[in-house]
């Protein structure tokens, strides 16, 4: 089993930049992959970044509108993964949820083993 949790959620105003954590606890995450997912007021979860690890390299997948902006990273000491946000606006205000799957695939398609609860980030203009 896995748990995740996620945190750092909030209100910015449209520009400002936010990082969320996203804390394991039951297993090593480097073994698996592991993401982010958004969903907005009225439409469905979408798929936002996924990072993977080798013994040599890390690996990373993002949708289309926040390459550039967001950044996702991993800290296997902490099990902790991040989503570093800048250059935010109204069109990423949404719930935020951490996920893992078996590998990056799988999780920028959608095959998720584990789901946080979410954090809201709301970005006002």
């Amino acid at each position: 089993q896995l748990e995740l949790v996620e945190s750092g959620g909030g209100l910015v105003q449209a520009g400002d930049s936010l990082r969320l954590s996203c804390a394991a606890s039951g297993r090593t995450f480097s073994s698996i992959a592991m993401g982010w997912y958004r969903q907005a007021p009225g439409k469905e979860r979408e798929f936002v970044a996924a990072i993977s690890w080798t013994s040599n390299a890390i690996y990373t997948d993002y949708r289309d509108s926040v390459k550039g902006r967001f950044t996702i990273t991993g800290n296997n000491a902490k099990n902790t993964v991040y989503l570093h946000m800048r250059s935010l606006s109204s069109e990423d205000t949404a719930v935020y949820y951490c996920a893992a799957g078996a590998d990056r695939q799988k999780v920028t398609t959608g095959s998720i083993d584990y789901w946080g609860p979410g954090t809201q980030v709301t970005v006002s203009s």
